[in-house]
This record gives structure tokens, sequence and C-alpha cells, in this order.
């Protein structure tokens, strides 16, 4: 899983800018989508929208706002399937928000069992 960060308070860029930066990322996704290595995509909207659910005293309490308090926060990611770290690493390199200098952070799932992998029989 590719992790796209974004960092809160940045400037906004304008609309010529976002058109490209836009116009840059479907370029982008096209290429994985060709590729094969494409399995899903998808980005968030700003940590100000988020709900978080957890557990206290026995009760489930939710709150508004982000878990985290960063300025860092998650703003999108990208499910791939690659062969090794290596090419997850150089598809991640391309990302044209990381071209711009932005963060990604790589991270590999929890690998499945083949069973968990095999859906029930009917």
């Amino acid at each position: 899983m590719l992790a796209v960060h974004m960092v809160e308070g940045q400037p906004v860029p304008s609309d010529e800018d976002i058109q490209r930066a836009y116009k840059a990322v479907d370029d982008f996704n096209r290429g994985l989508q060709e590729s094969g290595a494409w399995v899903f995509a998808g980005g968030l909207l700003p940590p100000d929208t988020a709900t978080v659910v957890r557990a206290a005293g026995g009760k489930v309490v939710m709150t508004d706002g982000p878990f985290a308090e960063t300025k860092e926060q998650l703003g999108g990611y990208y499910l791939l399937e690659c062969k090794d770290l290596d090419e997850a690493l150089m598809i991640a390199a391309k990302i044209p928000s990381v071209e711009a200098g932005g963060t990604v952070e790589v991270r590999p799932l929890v690998p499945m069992s083949e069973a968990a992998r095999t859906p029930p029989a009917k």
C-alpha cells in the first residue's frame, strides 16, 4: 500500500495548479492500470471531516476531528500488486505529489493464507 500524505496548512494552490495536478494524477493512474499493478486507489477528504471511534470505559465514544494531532495526515492511498518492494518503491517515486515534494509511505500488507483467499463453497 502506498499511503500518500498531505500537510495541513500548506497554501492552497491556484486553480491552474490544481488542474495541472489532477491531470498528472489521472495520467499516473492510467499508467498504473495499464501496467497491471493497479488494484485500487482513493483520495480522502481533509482530516477535519473525520470522526474517530474508540472504546472508553466499556462504551463506544465518537468524536469529531482527526485521530492524530499532527500537520501531516493521510490524504490518499494506492493498493497495488507489486512483485517486490523495489517495484513498489519505484512506483511510489513516480507519484506526482512526490515529484512535487510530498511524502508517500510504502508498506506491505499482511499476507493472507491461501485458505483466506479461497472463496467459500456455495
